[in-house]
């Protein structure tokens, strides 16, 4: 393929010029150069030499130096404020966990260290003046679209199980094709991933699923069985070629999943939600008289799937509760009015609104075309809505009320359940219309209400 001009930041070349004036052989690899291929600007540069740890160590004399991980040839030197790690050429040992090497070897070769690296992709060095040395082949895969493990992909994958989410990952960022082997080894080896702790799975799962759609699609269509073999997740394996039997759907549960979360923007808690909005489905299925099918509940049973999964998965709490949020809200349909979007802006703020407006608009763009047209008619007089109760200042929630707790109790509203309940009917009263949100009015708009069984009024 043709090489485009490299932009290598000044620190990482002022290391590696630091190293060969040392006498040592100093290269950029990895993802950097299969980013800088694609034209894309590299989140971060792994860096790579001949030099042994502690000849490393005297190369950055003066410099300042974090012995990170220097038992296994890693390095970090601190230049211009930032951090760049230098790895040392290795080979590994073996892998008796399926997840790090047993032990490492130096060596002076950097074909052999390319050697042992996951995907050809990610297995090419570059150098500022002696430009790329990719003797597996990564650049040519790049160019044909091309994912392919270096050498045996089973051995790959055996070795470090974490690598089947990592292949299915770059596949999707960079709408690659699995090769013919390793897309029969992420399907063969895939119970390796109960190897791998929940947290690293997550993370993986996290960044693939925030890849472009176009390329998302096809990787979860056919990768849909790695998904199941996750942490908690095993119940979207029952997804896959469920008819849903009903006139608004012509996809079946894994098609309009994957129509849903593609759909969504791509943020992980919208691409989570979507993900794991219909899991429910299969549990709640009933078949009325006509035929059609039916998932009374289903929003409830997927929330309490989709808890019991991120808690599996380790997932933190403030991210899983958006999440199940999300799952449980996402088929409740109530009418656009002005007083319904500063209810809900109320209940879910603005945030949590929008994005349950964008994850039923990912769920209306996975029913049957004929379908969506009155949906998505609805969904856009809710953002409206939306944007004139945001725009308006509106009186969204009991912090917005121009009277509070110590206003009742100067009034006799005694401290407790009592005073909740009145902050909590002026406050519908607002939000309805029926009261302007002044002090005088709703100071005005309560009197004590000696039938503990009736709301008060006005």
């Amino acid at each position: 393929m043709s090489v485009p001009s490299f932009s290598i930041p000044a620190p990482a070349a002022a290391i590696l010029d630091r190293l060969e004036a040392a006498g040592h052989e100093a290269w950029a690899v990895g993802g950097c150069v299969r980013d800088s291929l694609l034209g894309l600007v590299p989140h971060d540069w792994d860096l790579c030499t001949s030099a042994a740890p502690e000849e490393m160590v005297r190369a950055f004399q003066g410099w300042t130096v974090i012995p990170t991980g220097l038992r296994h040839g890693t390095l970090t030197v601190r230049l211009e404020g930032e951090n760049w790690e230098v790895t040392t050429y290795r080979a590994d040992g073996s892998y008796t966990d399926h997840r790090r090497p047993d032990s490492v070897r130096f060596v002076t070769s950097l074909e052999e260290d390319l050697s042992r690296r996951d995907f050809t992709v990610n297995a090419i060095a570059w150098h500022p003046r002696r430009g790329l040395r990719d003797p597996m082949g990564g650049a040519a895969d790049l160019e044909k679209g091309v994912l392919r493990c270096v050498g045996d992909p089973r051995r790959r994958f055996d070795e470090d199980a974490l690598r089947i989410l990592r292949g299915v990952r770059f596949a999707a960022w960079y709408s690659l094709a699995p090769a013919e082997e390793t897309a029969a080894a992420i399907h063969g080896e895939r119970e390796l991933l109960h190897r791998v702790a929940p947290e690293r799975c997550m993370a993986e799962l996290r960044r693939l699923l925030c890849a472009p759609g176009e390329g998302l699609g096809p990787i979860l269509r056919e990768f849909w069985d790695i998904l199941a073999e996750l942490p908690g997740l095993d119940y979207l394996g029952a997804l896959e070629g469920y008819d849903q039997q009903n006139p608004h759907h012509t996809l079946d549960l894994k098609e309009h999943t994957i129509a849903a979360v593609v759909s969504v923007p791509a943020r992980e808690e919208l691409r989570l939600a979507a993900l794991l909005h219909d899991g429910g489905k299969p549990r709640c299925r009933t078949v009325d008289r006509e035929g059609i099918a039916h998932f009374y509940g289903h929003p409830r049973e997927g929330a309490r799937l989709a808890e019991n999964a991120l808690r599996a998965l380790r997932c933190e709490n403030a991210l899983r509760q958006r999440v199940v949020q999300l799952v449980e809200l996402h088929d409740l349909w109530v009418p656009p009015t002005l007083p319904a979007a500063r209810r809900w802006l109320g209940r879910l703020g603005e945030e949590g609104l929008r994005d349950l407006l964008a994850l039923e608009r990912g769920d209306t763009l996975g029913h049957a075309p004929g379908c969506q047209g009155e949906r998505l008619e609805l969904l856009d007089r809710w953002e409206a809505l939306v944007d004139e109760a945001v725009s308006a200042g509106e009186c969204l929630g009991l912090r917005d009320l121009k009277i509070n707790g110590r206003d009742l109790m100067e009034m006799g509203v005694p401290a407790g359940p009592e005073m909740g309940r009145v902050l909590r009917y002026l406050l519908e009263e607002v939000q309805e219309g029926r009261l302007p949100n002044e002090h005088e009015a709703l100071r005005a708009a309560w009197r004590p209400n000696p039938d503990p069984t009736r709301r008060c009024a006005p």
